[in-house]
């Protein structure tokens, strides 16, 4: 189906807010909420250093983004389900919502004068570094997007490869195991990283968009 990575990405969210909002906070925390608490607490520090306490103003989103990237990049690992993040069309809505948030925040913060940050130092040199920094700005969105989708993509690619040869044979399917328990176990750090990249970059986009200079 050509939209099935949307209805797995849409079902993963559905599953974790439905989760969320039946689940009531408790002074002594189940196991589920205490992860979900330190994975704020992860978020909200990594704002705060790259922006400092207006940073809490970007927790809600970012802290999604990465949420839905990771349990889409996870969701991949299981036979059968398309990771949402293995589709570059996926990919791509994310990175221009970053892109498009990034520049409103800018123009919130600064008014006009957020075009001052394509300008560069020197002002003599300010029509050459404004048409450098507009490629260097448009290029966000696809650079977020293919390094995404090229990690997931081949992961996935590679898992589907092992299983089919497994499957071939006798010897094969009982050697599998020794193969595709580290094949797994890489792609599950890899399912991490390539989310805190994500949110990461797009941290470092806002605060150099809305950063006094």
């Amino acid at each position: 189906m050509e939209y099935k990575h949307v209805i797995v990405g849409a079902l993963l969210m559905l599953l974790v807010l439905s989760a969320s909002a039946f689940v009531k906070p408790r002074s002594l925390p189940s196991a589920p909420q205490a992860i979900f608490e330190a994975y704020i607490r992860f978020v909200r520090s990594m704002l705060r250093e790259n922006m400092g306490e207006k940073g809490d103003r970007y927790l809600p989103i970012i802290a999604s983004i990465g949420l839905f990237i990771l349990i889409s990049n996870i969701a991949g690992m299981i036979p059968g389900v398309p990771a949402p993040t293995a589709n570059a069309n996926t990919n791509f809505a994310i990175a221009l919502s970053v892109f498009l948030l990034y520049n409103f925040e800018g123009f919130r913060a600064h008014g006009i004068g957020y075009l001052k940050h394509f300008a560069g130092p020197n002002p003599y040199l300010a029509p050459f570094f404004f048409v450098i920094e507009v490629v260097s700005h448009l290029s966000r969105p696809v650079t977020l997007t293919l390094r995404l989708f090229a990690n997931i993509k081949g992961g996935s690619l590679l898992i589907a490869v092992l299983v089919s040869l497994a499957l071939k044979s006798i010897p094969a399917l009982v050697l599998s195991p020794i193969l595709l328990v580290p094949i797994m176990a890489i792609k599950l750090f890899a399912a991490f990283i390539q989310a805190y990249i994500f949110m990461i970059l797009s941290t470092v986009y806002l605060a150099s968009a809305v950063e006094e200079h």
